[in-house]
């Protein structure tokens, strides 16, 4: 999935972004606190996607 898709999926659910990392960016979930970090490549890989979903507690784009 093209990150930046991945990215406004994540603000559908208004997880706000904290800040930009050197290869990551932390995303928080303000609903219920929860911190993940999404890979800075153009394409991330649909299980990694997944799982930050799971860690922010979303529901999945797939």
């Amino acid at each position: 999935m093209k990150r930046l898709h991945f990215s406004k999926h994540l603000a559908k659910y208004n997880c706000k972004l904290i800040r930009e990392g050197g290869n990551h960016s932390i995303f928080i979930n303000p609903a219920n606190n929860k911190v993940s970090s999404v890979p800075r490549h153009k394409e991330i890989r649909n299980n990694i996607c997944r799982k930050i979903c799971k860690d922010l507690e979303i529901p999945s784009p797939f």
